[in-house]
């Protein structure tokens, strides 16, 4: 039994199907996909969530134990530019490219020296990445094998300098221009964090940003879910959509004699009929604290309410999603723009605070994709991190939503209007919705309705993260991006895969 039908649900499903498992997927909206949705309007086609394809090699893997490839599934396209930055104060905008060495050249353009930096820098980034990729990502850390391998022992002297460091002060160390920083620090957003709080170990992710690691799946994140999708019903698994688990059931006889047992869930249908599905295992793939505190009773629960008052979420955001009348060609595939005290913003956002003005990320899929657009039409979809919060309110349609939601889309749209030099956008635009932190809590269960999930702090990654097995529920696991590995596709694929195997290696 599987409980969410997002990217981890699917993925979990897959691989518990294809080894052979009877598998039951629970989803409680009227359509797969979690956080990353679609949304369509008048011939445009939005991904409401993840827009970033990083990480290649996790999704090659997956593919491979499904016995196919990514080749075979989808349709990838280099993105070059990889992204383009706009930087509050500074007329001309930044390029970072496919090639590493155009990359080099440009940094050096900016900072004289910054050029031979950044090749060490990413030196160092990759062989961290590769070493956390062997040893670090595919384990539910409940054995000290991993550490105990001689790679990772050669390196403590450098990984314990990078867990002790901030990856603001690791840039800051290396790179005298502002601007430089903010490239090689904004990857802790994708963490759910800030680089002040995100430990310099992460500085593994320029390796991919930076050398040619920006792809795009035509379709869009959307046609990655119903790839997926169509895997999981190939291997046999029934996937149901409108059911909403309200209880793991639990009786007696567990594998260690008094522990309790999962023995299925209690859900409501489409037609709000209440339901009881047995099972012996299940693996909640909803968000953790809504698992932990809704689903099972208190003495039950390894993740009480109290566990989650000591933990640090990740930020809110406001998304806007755009159809507008003619070219915006200014804006690759993908832009960020920076605002010149961004210390100061995520400062806002992890006080409770909306900055003003706020640093906004924005992707624009009909750059590279005809089908998210009508022909002479562009999609836009903006992203403002806001604090995780969702008393700011709900999004809408037409500018139905909540008021601050609607004013903070609105500074947004004119501030990458004037920012992108498309200062008519906002009178171009013929389709727009909000979403605000209150739709994240209500409609996909978002633990204080952030939009990404417990935030990549020292004391919430690796180990240190919520497990992917109950420790007071035999049969109980848990997937996802509250879960180790942590937030992001790639991870939440490899948190599919690590729980897969632990049910395989514990209950086989």
């Amino acid at each position: 039994m599987v409980v969410g039908g997002g990217i981890s649900g699917l993925a979990t499903a897959a691989l518990l199907a294809r080894r052979g498992w009877s598998v039951e997927l629970l989803e409680s909206r009227g359509a797969l996909g979690g956080r990353a949705g679609t949304w369509e309007a008048d011939g445009f086609r939005f991904d409401t969530g993840p827009s970033w394809y990083l990480m290649p090699e996790v999704f090659e893997r997956f593919f491979e134990l499904m016995g196919t490839s990514v080749d075979e599934q989808l349709d990838l396209q280099q993105l070059d530019p990889g992204y383009r930055v706009f930087f509050e104060g500074h007329d001309e905008p930044l390029d970072i490219a496919a090639d590493v060495r155009t990359n080099i050249e440009r940094f050096e353009e900016i900072e004289p020296g910054a050029g031979q930096v950044l090749e060490r820098y990413l030196d160092s980034a990759r062989s961290t990445y590769e070493l956390a990729l062997a040893r670090f990502l595919y384990t539910s850390f409940d054995s000290l094998r991993p550490f105990m391998d001689r790679r990772v022992l050669g390196s403590a002297h450098r990984l314990g300098p990078l867990l002790l460091q901030s990856l603001e002060r690791f840039t800051a160390r290396r790179f005298r221009d502002p601007r430089l920083r903010q490239v090689l620090g904004y990857p802790a957003v994708f963490l759910g964090s800030s680089p002040d709080r995100t430990p310099a170990l992460y500085h593994l992710m320029s390796a991919m940003d930076l050398t040619g690691g920006v792809l795009y799946p035509q379709g869009g994140f959307g046609e990655l879910m119903a790839v997926l999708e169509r895997l999981a019903r190939a291997a046999g698994a029934r996937l149901h959509t409108g059911a909403e688990v309200t209880e793991i059931r639990t009786g007696a006889g567990g594998r260690r004699g008094t522990r309790a047992q999962a023995t299925g869930v209690r859900f409501r249908d489409a037609d709000g009929l209440e339901r009881v599905l047995e099972a012996d295992v299940v693996v909640s793939t909803a968000d953790l604290h809504r698992t932990e505190t809704t689903m099972l009773p208190r003495h039950l629960q390894t993740y009480p309410e109290s566990w989650w008052t000591r933990r640090t979420s990740g930020p809110g955001a406001v998304l806007v999603m755009l159809g507008v009348d003619g070219a915006l060609g200014r804006m690759p595939h993908h832009s960020l723009f920076f605002t010149r005290d961004w210390r100061r913003n995520f400062a806002a956002i992890a006080d409770g605070r909306v900055p003003e003005p706020a640093s906004v990320y924005v992707c624009r899929p009909s750059a590279t994709d005809p089908s998210a657009a009508p022909a002479g039409q562009e999609n836009l979809f903006v992203l403002v991190p806001m604090p995780a919060d969702p008393q700011l309110g709900r999004g809408g349609i037409d500018g139905g939503g909540d008021p601050r939601i609607e004013a903070i889309a609105d500074a947004a749209i004119d501030q990458v209007a004037r920012w992108s030099g498309h200062e008519d956008l906002a009178q171009r635009i013929v389709v727009r919705r909000t979403v605000g932190p209150a739709d994240f809590s209500e409609d996909l269960g978002a633990w204080r309705g952030s939009m990404l999930g417990p935030a990549h702090t020292l004391g919430q990654s690796a180990m240190f993260r919520a497990g992917n097995r109950s420790r007071k529920v035999d049969g109980l696991y848990y997937a996802g991006s509250s879960t180790i590995p942590g937030i992001g596709l790639p991870m939440c694929l490899i948190s599919a895969e690590i729980v897969a195997d632990r049910i395989a290696r514990e209950l086989s």
